[in-house]
């Protein structure tokens, strides 16, 4: 199924749960402390990070929707801190403050990329605490409701909190934790990793005894979904208004810290969901987002730009054949990923061997490497009526083949100079005998802090000598 990366800016998505703060803490390790056989850790750098339903907000917050977290914490400095750490990110808090318990708080020491040792500061959440009032306050203008579940206390009410969603028509996702499936009847979408879903629904023998037991559990929970996420084996979506599960293998291909993972699965499909997608586009984008987390360390995010980089560099998403307006999309989010952007243009059209190598030695000056390509009726104007020999079309799918060239985007006018002044690359590239003062966008370029630089043509390499010859034959 084709990945696209949506605009999640009027996404409106509230998230609820057991709210965390995490603490890191990364130092070198050489000796052995003489009191005891432990490390000893030279701490050199900390961190603190939202943890729990707070790190599946960020998330959502990192894809660019509108986000609310709701969660109960202690009335002391952690929950001041945590406070702090959301609105950073963007994020409306919505928190219920319990003198009589802690924030909880989890410390990781690191050292040399391995967790030494993780230290938890909690204390379960009194039956009478509920997030109801701060949800209520929020959910008529939520599109959807996401229940982060870490069996902490925050969500004894669950069942009520589904209800109040439901009453006012937002679909609701959770993240389960625990036996207890029932607690979440009525819900929209469950999450569960496949050791959790095992626990409930018996082990599986077979995927297709796993897809049984996953329909069967959707239909007794009277669930829309039911998402089960599988590690290295990637996920099964089963939706009940689909007659064929949907198998998604992992896109993962370095694994540093599954920590966080699952939240970032849960926020990326109800953002997904939020803006429109379906279920199964959802879950596409949720693996996609879930193999880029696991190559971070600790609880992390991931954003759009990364989510589209990913599907770049996968030959999918935008690469290739593409429009001006899509192309400023691509050319931002570049941009934000700190990536070089070269552009070139020219007719191509019949392409061979010193197009490919001046083409080449463009990619290598930057990350990215546009190429802008006169449409025919602009090469009938430089080159006479009895050019192109190969039309637009051809010419663009050909360069677009190339493994040097990230996007290729025609132009209609009798010079690029128009696109290159709303693209703005970071260098701009011509190639044979010109003065830089000559190159057409040149000025905006250097006018803008970047470079223009003139390549080489190979020499005795050009369409029109081969044309000729071709006519001479």
């Amino acid at each position: 199924m084709p990945i696209t990366i949506p605009d999640f800016s009027s996404a409106r998505v509230a998230v609820a749960g057991d709210v965390m703060l995490d603490e890191y803490w990364f130092g070198a390790t050489r000796r052995i402390s003489p009191e005891a056989p432990v490390p000893v850790v030279h701490v050199g750098a900390d961190e603190v990070r939202a943890g729990g339903a707070a790190n599946v907000a960020v998330n959502v917050a990192a894809l660019g929707a509108q986000t609310a977290l709701a969660g109960v914490t202690g009335d002391d400095a952690a929950a001041e801190q945590l406070a702090s750490l959301v609105r950073a990110a963007g994020i409306d808090p919505h928190f219920v403050a319990d003198s009589s318990i802690p924030t909880i708080s989890k410390l990781r020491v690191l050292s040399r990329g391995q967790q030494l040792i993780r230290l938890d500061r909690e204390q379960p959440t009194v039956k009478d605490v509920t997030l109801a009032p701060a949800l209520a306050s929020v959910l008529t203008e939520t599109d959807v409701l996401v229940l982060s579940d870490y069996a902490k206390g925050a969500l004894n009410d669950v069942a009520e909190l589904i209800e109040l969603a439901k009453q006012r028509g937002v679909p609701v996702l959770v993240d389960p934790k625990g036996t207890d499936f029932t607690r979440y009847r009525g819900a929209s979408l469950l999450t569960p990793n496949e050791a959790e879903f095992e626990a409930v629904a018996g082990q599986s023998s077979s995927d297709a005894d796993l897809v049984a037991r996953a329909r069967a559990l959707a239909t007794d929970l009277d669930l829309d979904a039911l998402l089960v996420t599988r590690s290295e084996r990637g996920m099964l979506l089963i939706d009940r208004a689909e007659p064929e599960p949907f198998f998604l293998s992992t896109v993962a291909r370095e694994v540093f810290d599954v920590t966080g993972a699952g939240d970032t699965v849960i926020a990326t499909l109800g953002a997904a969901l939020a803006v429109g997608l379906t279920r199964r586009e959802a879950a596409a984008l949720a693996n996609l987002a879930a193999g880029l987390v696991v190559r971070k360390i600790g609880v992390a995010t991931v954003t759009p730009a990364e989510l589209r980089d990913a599907l770049h560099q996968r030959g999918t998403g935008g690469r290739g054949v593409s429009d001006a307006a899509s192309l400023l999309v691509a050319r931002a989010a570049a941009r934000e990923a700190g990536q070089r952007v070269v552009m070139t243009n020219g007719c191509f059209d019949i392409l061979h061997a010193g197009h490919v190598a001046y083409l080449e030695e463009a990619k290598s000056l930057g990350d990215r490497l546009i190429v802008a390509v006169n449409d025919d009726a602009s090469v009938r104007r430089l080159k006479g009526e009895d050019r192109p020999i190969n039309p637009l079309e051809d010419r663009l799918a050909v360069l677009a083949g190339l493994a040097s060239v990230d996007w290729v985007v025609p132009f209609s006018a009798d010079t690029p100079a128009e696109l290159i002044e709303a693209i703005t690359p970071d260098i701009l590239v011509k190639g044979g005998d010109y003065a830089v003062d000559e190159i057409v966008g040149g000025a905006h370029v250097l006018a803008n802090g970047g470079e223009v630089r003139v390549l080489a043509f190979r020499s005795g390499r050009s369409s029109t000598r081969i044309i000729d010859a071709i006519r001479g034959s």
